[in-house]
């Protein structure tokens, strides 16, 4: 195979150009189709059964994803002749704050993407109290922005005395407000973000206190991510790229040579990206990683043959014939370094998480595709280089007082040193370290959140903070209690009455409207269908019969009303005061809320009466009273029409997974001991639960992918090497660099999020890279001499150099990453470095240790 390369390249160079040509304007034109997707909801499959229940729940209570936006009062002025409402009665009391929050929010209500009738506001919100006559007065909590201090005062009671509003719409504190934005589509999040931002940068200053604007919520800021993350991929991909160059241009001091790696490298990474793109796939939070990756990958073998090529080429031989000889040498390990690399991230396909799947992929097959590119393009374009550059190469190479070269020389001198004489002392110490590393994995903890994605001081950041700070919390979670016992059944009561001949044709028609009603409405269709019928003329008998069937199906309708009966709301409200007492909880609504509101107001308006009223008739009526407020659609989201099944609306204080995963367990905990009656479950729903549902399938799958890869990897050495004690040997790195890297995540208190899951797959593939090349070598030079020092000493010159400048070319090409506004390209940055590093420095200090120890294994005697 090693000769078709070089055949291939050698007697048809142009073809090799053109055909590669071809393929990358190809694909780049395939790059205008991209498509870029956040939404962590796509980390599990459509058809996952969390996702589909958190969709149903959605659809079913008429829950959209919201922005929220929220302005927090900082400062509080004297007004001469008026009493200061910000130090007694709330800062965010202000008569000009309340004019600015009425103003947006009926610029927000104006906005296309916006669900106006859900828009949660001080302006968009009943009052509820008791009227004149006893009966319930619902009115606009604030119709039009207050003129003074005691309109604004007004506000401030009405709100406080509404469970449903306070520390939702206004922070118990009195400084902060909100606005819930809930929008159709969360792909317009950050386009109305903007909208909003636009028109808060044109509100009149206020003059007695000042307010800070903040905008947030998850769909916001995966939006946002996905607008940043584009950008971030047309600068962190190129500054790679001109970071390997200058990198390439210090060890190499010859731009003509270092030119050919790089167009290997942005060949692979224009026609993987390409192709993905064409392919119809979207770009997510690590497909977007994709030619970051690649770009330092596609430039190993390049960099390996370069190093080869530039030690053996001598002033007047052919370049043609010295890299034939370089690419014979160098093929069997590039192959297998190139398998084993691709393995590593084509066992991410192995995880349950398709845009992790898709990565991983794409990643295997851009890796493959380097290395037939390096094997083809490589070759043509050396050996057609000029003499006048191929002997600037020499002088650079070989002149003794080039720095890059000393510099080069004084590391792997140093490395010798150490490798050689203190061989027991290595090991003792990195059996230390690994053990110390062994621990600190078990440290780890599992965590993401998709605002963390963000720096500190980023908007999205800041304004998580703020409004977390000051309100409920603006992270939701859904419970859903469900009756799961079977329902009455209109058609089986219908039949099973015995009706005279006279009603046959009704009944006919009767059963007719039941085959096209909704499950949830049969017997309110049937209730109808009878009270026309009492009006139509029949005889008294089957009257007498019509009005039996009547009582029936009103028994049957109160029955099932299951969260209409106040035992069972009193179970919902129990599990709302357990909620109360969590940390992490900042608040929950629901159902009995609504109830308990509306009873204290027809009542007395007393604290007192704030609670369920005694029977199924009287919260009946209560809901029937609520439907007449000017937002009656609000019942449907905490109950469903046939009143079986109810919704419980968390608002956390964090989106991070391990706080969600606390709340779950919490509520698992209160329902082993206080058992939900019978017939009764409970399924969650909601952004903060989803993310944890795809994080622990990830961390799931990445085990597996992780075990499956190592265990073929080190079938591929055993292989390579012909020997059980080289593949152990070339799997040592590996080990080591794993270890090591997991080790010190735990440690630090790094969270194991979804970048740091798939650096495993590269680490696996790339110590391993180092591994064969150095064990390659040295059995090929050992085999020349049969001497073990010799060989260990010959070792740390050309082979050990070619190692080092393929360690500093990766590990520093992606620090052009450490500069990046996002969290998740930061620490790509730092630990690829840090894998890179770890892992020539194992290979090239522990190697040498462990090949002398196993000397009549590794170098047996002819």
């Amino acid at each position: 195979m090693a000769s078709f390369f070089i055949k291939v390249s050698s007697t048809h160079g142009k073809w090799v150009y053109g055909i590669l040509a071809v393929l990358t304007l190809i694909a780049a034109w395939q790059i205008r189709l991209i498509q870029i997707d956040t939404d962590p909801e796509n980390m599990l499959p459509e058809e996952h059964p969390q996702r589909v229940i958190h969709n149903e729940v959605k659809q079913t209570f008429s829950m959209y994803d919201a922005i929220v936006v929220g302005v927090v009062a900082t400062q509080s002025h004297d007004n001469a002749g008026r009493e200061n409402a910000g130090r007694e009665n709330g800062v965010i009391y202000s008569p000009e704050l309340l004019k600015n929050i009425h103003a947006l929010t009926e610029y927000i209500l104006q906005l296309d993407g916006v669900v106006t009738q859900d828009v949660m506001a001080l302006s968009t919100v009943d009052n509820i109290r008791q009227g004149s006559d006893g009966a319930l007065n619902f009115s606009w909590l604030m119709p039009t922005a207050p003129k003074d201090t005691v309109q604004a005062l007004e506000v401030k009671h009405a709100v406080e005395r509404l469970p449903m509003l306070y520390n939702t719409l206004v922070s118990e504190t009195g400084k902060a407000a909100a606005i819930y934005v809930p929008i159709v589509d969360k792909n317009q999040s950050y386009a109305i973000g903007q909208a909003i931002r636009q028109f808060i940068a044109k509100l009149p200053e206020t003059q007695s206190v000042n307010g800070d604007w903040h905008i947030t919520g998850l769909p916001i800021a995966e939006d946002q991510f996905g607008k940043e993350m584009f950008v971030q991929m047309g600068i962190a991909a190129p500054a790679a790229g001109l970071m390997i160059f200058l990198l390439l241009f210090v060890f190499f001091r010859n731009i003509p040579l270092i030119v050919a790696p790089m167009v290997v490298a942005m060949a692979t990474v224009i026609i993987t990206m390409g192709s993905l793109i064409g392919m119809g796939f979207t770009v997510h939070i690590m497909s977007s990683m994709i030619a970051i990756f690649l770009m330092p990958i596609a430039v190993v073998d390049a960099v390996h043959i370069l190093s080869e090529f530039s030690d053996r080429y001598k002033p007047g031989e052919s370049a043609a014939s010295v890299i034939q000889t370089v690419v014979g040498h160098l093929y069997k390990p590039m192959l297998f370094t190139s398998l084993t690399s691709s393995a590593g991230f084509f066992s991410l396909m192995l995880t349950p998480i398709p845009p992790v799947q898709i990565f991983g992929a794409y990643i295997g097959m851009g890796i493959l595709l380097a290395f037939i590119v390096t094997l083809t393009f490589i070759p043509a374009y050396i050996s057609r280089m000029s003499p006048k550059a191929l002997a600037k190469l020499q002088q650079a190479m070989h002149t003794p007082h080039s720095q890059n070269r000393t510099l080069l020389q004084k590391m792997t001198e140093a490395l010798r040193v150490i490798a050689l004489r203190y061989k027991g002392v290595l090991l003792v110490a990195f059996a230390l370290v690994c053990g110390v590393s062994v621990w600190g994995i078990s440290q780890i903890q599992i965590n993401d959140n998709p605002v963390r994605w963000f720096k500190a001081d980023h908007e999205i950041r800041v304004a998580d903070t703020a409004l977390n700070k000051e309100f409920a919390g603006t992270y939701n979670a859904y419970i859903v209690l469900k009756n799961s016992a079977n329902a009455i059944d209109a058609k089986a009561l219908l039949n099973q009455s015995p009706l005279p001949d006279e009603l046959a044709a009704w009944s006919k028609g009767a059963l007719s409207e039941l085959a096209v009603a909704h499950s949830d409405n049969k017997l309110t269709v049937l209730a109808m269908a009878i009270d026309d019928a009492l009006f139509e003329g029949y005889s008294d008998a089957a009257i007498a019969v019509l009005e039996d069937l009547a009582e029936k199906v009103d028994a049957a309708r109160v029955q099932g009303n299951v969260f209409q009966q106040p035992e069972y709301l009193a179970v919902v409200s129990q599990l709302q005061a357990f909620l109360t007492e969590h940390p992490l909880v900042g608040k929950s609504q629901s159902l009995a809320d609504i109830v308990k509101v509306v009873n204290r107001e027809l009542l007395s308006g007393d604290p007192l009466d704030y609670r369920l009223p005694h029977s199924q008739q009287a919260v009946a009526q209560h809901i029937l009273q609520y439907q007449s407020s000017h937002r009656p659609q609000d019942l449907w989201h905490f109950v469903t029409p046939d009143y079986q099944q109810t919704l419980i609306w968390l608002q956390l204080t964090s989106g991070d997974n391990q706080d969600m995963t606390q709340v779950i367990n919490a509520v698992n905990g209160y329902f082993e001991d206080n058992p939900l009656p019978e017939g009764l479950t409970h399924q969650w729903a909601g952004k903060a639960y989803l993310n944890v549902v795809w994080q622990d399938n990830m961390v799931a799958g990445m085990l597996d992918s992780l075990l499956s890869a190592f265990l073929i990897v080190f079938v591929m050495m055993v292989l390579l090497f012909r020997s059980f004690v080289f593949g152990i040997l070339a799997m040592l790195p590996l080990t080591i660099t794993i270890t090591f890297i997991y080790g010190a995540i735990g440690l630090v208190g790094k969270d194991y999020d979804m970048p740091i899951a798939v650096l495993s797959a590269l680490t696996l593939g790339l110590s391993v890279d180092f591994a064969i090349h150095f064990l390659a070598r040295a059995r090929e030079i050992y085999r020349q001499t049969g001497d073990v020092n010799f060989t260990l000493n010959a070792m740390f010159d050309e082979p050990a150099s070619a190692i080092s400048r393929n360690a500093l070319v990766i590990a520093l090409g992606f620090t052009p990453l450490l500069l990046a506004p996002l969290v998740p390209y930061i620490t790509v940055g730092v630990f690829l470095a840090s894998i890179m590093a770890i892992s020539a420095l194992v290979t090239l200090l522990v190697l040498p240790a462990a090949m002398f120890l196993l000397k009549p294994w590794v170098f047996p005697k002819e």
